[in-house]
């Protein structure tokens, strides 16, 4: 059913088109191959789309201050997160239904983050299994992100599923108690989860294979039903977390913070890292930049965990900005699905591949050389 569905949405663009560099020029390339709902689904925010806009213009209001005359004849974009060090300092964010982008899929986004070294963050709705995204990735490394649904069943076979396939980490995104108010969605009147689109943890999982009266192969109308009547969980606090230790030894971060007393409390609760985010101006509008929270997060943890960020990260300077107040690492979203759409695979190989070496050329040009070195005096506010 979900190559169907994603097989009759979607219009090629000639493949004998250069490659775009921008983030713009993907973005324009994206909008070419993708119909309205699909586009309109990765393409969107919340409301008027203020906190998106907010998200931009945040990076806007930092100006870089070179240090020169320095030796950066060898660069090290290196970072070490839980142990594990990386080769560059951003992971790829996990992003959802990726089948609605291109037939690759996940599949297509974790190989090019494999071949580069990119840490993948796998999400809960996916349209390719924990099982399958471990095995096109092999060693390479990978988090799991979860939504933390109203069967806590599921949610706990999924963590352990995601630690037997070679996961290192979870990622408990908590901003999303109820889906935000995205006007695109309900214009186009595209709901692809309704179609069983993103669902390939659920109908692979045994335990919520076994809540159903018959497989998902056999009557998919009710397996889709079960997944829709527990996927959402409002009711989630503070105090369920510690549940979660009990079924996992994986470092567990926490997506979706903001207040520095959330930070706080994620201090109490012994959550190993942060990730200041808004979920890229998905959920609700109007919301303070992710950029802009950051600091204030980053000051509240002093160092004691990782503190990590996404929401606006378009190219090496956001990168290097982010780095600059606080950020230990930051995710990369829309970027590498508009590379997914515009030419699967290979679309988000270059789309990192870019990425690598503008933060690379960014870094020397600050007069720094290596990410360790990157800190606030980099930076100015612009008048």
């Amino acid at each position: 059913m979900n190559a169907q569905f994603a097989s009759i949405q979607r219009q090629y663009s000639p493949a004998a088109q250069p490659l775009p560099v921008s983030y713009y020029e993907w973005e324009y390339r994206a909008r070419q191959a993708l119909p309205n709902g699909p586009f309109g689904y990765i393409a969107g925010g919340a409301g008027s789309e203020d906190t998106m806009r907010a998200n931009s213009d945040a990076f806007l209001r930092w100006r870089i201050q070179p240090r020169l005359l320095n030796d950066v004849s060898k660069r090290d974009l290196t970072v070490t997160l839980f142990g594990q060090t990386f080769p560059v300092p951003f992971l790829l964010a996990p992003i959802g239904l990726q089948e609605i982008a291109h037939p690759d899929a996940e599949s297509g986004s974790a190989r090019a983050a494999a071949e580069l070294g990119v840490p993948f963050i796998l999400s809960t709705p996916a349209s390719r299994s924990i099982e399958k995204v471990a095995e096109v990735m092999g060693n390479a490394p990978r988090w799991f992100q979860l939504y933390w649904g109203k069967d806590f069943d599921v949610v706990a076979s999924m963590v352990q599923r995601a630690e037997k396939s070679g996961y290192t980490a979870i990622v408990v995104t908590i901003d999303l108690p109820v889906r935000g108010w995205r006007e695109r969605d309900i214009r186009n009147h595209y709901y692809p989860a309704r179609a069983g689109v993103g669902t390939a943890n659920f109908m692979t999982d045994p335990v919520f294979r076994s809540k159903l009266k018959q497989p998902p192969e056999k009557d998919m109308d009710a397996a889709i039903a079960l997944f829709l009547s527990i996927y959402f969980n409002p009711a989630l606090t503070w105090n369920d977390l510690p549940l979660l230790r009990q079924y996992t030894k994986l470092p567990i971060l926490l997506k979706g913070l903001f207040a520095p007393q959330d930070a706080e409390m994620a201090l109490q609760y012994g959550m190993d890292g942060l990730i200041v985010s808004n979920h890229g101006g998905r959920q609700l509008d109007g919301e303070l930049a992710a950029l802009d929270a950051l600091p204030k997060i980053s000051e509240v943890v002093q160092g004691r965990i990782p503190v990590l960020m996404d929401s606006g990260i378009r190219g090496g300077d956001d990168v290097i900005k982010a780095l600059a107040l606080g950020a230990s690492a930051v995710l990369l979203g829309r970027p590498y699905i508009y590379g997914l759409a515009v030419a699967g695979e290979q679309g988000v190989k270059q789309v990192l591949s870019n990425l690598i070496t503008d933060i690379d050329l960014s870094l020397a040009n600050t007069g720094r050389k290596s990410i360790s070195e990157i800190n606030r005096s980099l930076l100015v506010k612009a008048q």
